[in-house]
């Protein structure tokens, strides 16, 4: 994923970081929920990021890995410190578990260990059925088994609540309308907020670079939902409500470039707080999440998005528009 600079007193040595971070993948993919949360943000990001200490063995000397820049002050990475978002994060991760899996699968078969291969490909069912289940209920859309099992609750209500009114039970039959009329206003947002990842359109699209209006930074977006899908305490933090359009507007996965706040790392920013730059932005743009996600660079400076995260959005292909002075200087030549 990346190649950590090492300095120390004017000395520079690299190191590559491709060996912790394969010990640390294989420890992820035997983890589960909390755990792999807790070695992510423990391990790896102080690989990369955080400048832990480590011991270069073979010159000797201690030194420091993480990035050598810094960001563009420290009140401005606390404020836009309040779009991090930890599920964004997680969410990135596991889509490059997954690719890794399918990659890993894929390995043995060509080596024709079928065993090793069906052993990672029932992980990899496991891991795609997650990420299934977690996009369903990003959507507000439930498996067809947990519908029926809502309907026959239903059913199973609106009889006891006849019932109660024939026995004239009236406390009892209270309750039983409350409960009833909950649950159809959960399944009326959810049937909502399904619709809205139906026709939603987005003012930006995957790979394509942006500036943070309030914050200043430069980012790139590598995922999107109609609506806020982050939790209420998440929301309350982030000043969603005082938005001129709130949580009902799309928001972004943003990879936030590490040269101006490289504790940021990925941000969960409303549509109205981002812009696109006039010109093609065709400058430096770092982050360790950018090999995987990306094949790189087009001709006005954006990310070309690989076609597991273009399939994962349900995102078509992006094509540059021609130059019409570059195609007449192609048909004279």
């Amino acid at each position: 994923m990346s190649v950590c600079t090492l300095t120390n007193s004017g000395s520079t040595a690299l190191y590559e970081s491709t060996v912790l971070l394969r010990r640390n993948v294989r420890r992820y993919q035997l983890l589960n929920g909390a755990e792999r949360h807790c070695l992510w943000n423990h391990g790896v990001q102080n690989l990369f990021l955080r400048g832990q200490p480590y011991i270069l063995k073979q010159k000797g000397m201690r030194v420091e890995a993480g990035w050598f820049f810094k960001g563009s002050g420290s009140d401005k990475r606390l404020d836009a410190s309040i779009e991090h978002s930890e599920s964004a994060n997680e969410d990135i991760l596991i889509f490059f578990f997954q690719l890794d899996l399918a990659t890993r699968v894929q390995y043995a078969l060509n080596l024709e260990q079928y065993d090793i291969a069906q052993q990672l490909r029932s992980r990899l069912d496991e891991v795609e059925e997650e990420v299934i289940r977690q996009q369903n209920s990003k959507k507000g859309s439930t498996s067809k088994v947990d519908a029926q099992d809502q309907g026959i609750r239903l059913l199973r209500l609106r009889a006891e609540l006849q019932n109660a009114i024939d026995t004239e039970n009236y406390a009892v039959a209270a309750e039983l309308r409350d409960e009833i009329s909950k649950i159809e206003a959960e399944s009326l947002a959810a049937s909502a907020k399904a619709l809205a990842y139906e026709n939603v359109q987005y003012a930006f699209r995957l790979g394509q670079k942006v500036r943070h209006k309030i914050f200043g930074y430069r980012g790139v977006i590598c995922g999107m939902d109609p609506v806020c899908c982050e939790s209420k305490a998440w929301m309350e933090t982030a000043n969603v409500a005082n938005l001129s359009s709130g949580s009902n507007q799309p928001f972004y996965q943003v990879l936030v470039d590490v040269h101006e706040d490289p504790e940021l790392l990925v941000a969960y920013v409303p549509q109205e707080n981002l812009v696109a730059p006039e010109k093609p932005d065709l400058g430096r743009f770092d982050h360790p999440y950018a090999s995987f996600l990306f094949y790189g660079v087009d001709s006005a400076g954006n990310f070309i998005p690989i076609k597991q995260l273009r399939e994962k959005y349900n995102q078509p292909r992006f094509e540059v528009p021609s130059d019409p002075e570059d195609e007449d200087d192609r048909e004279g030549a």
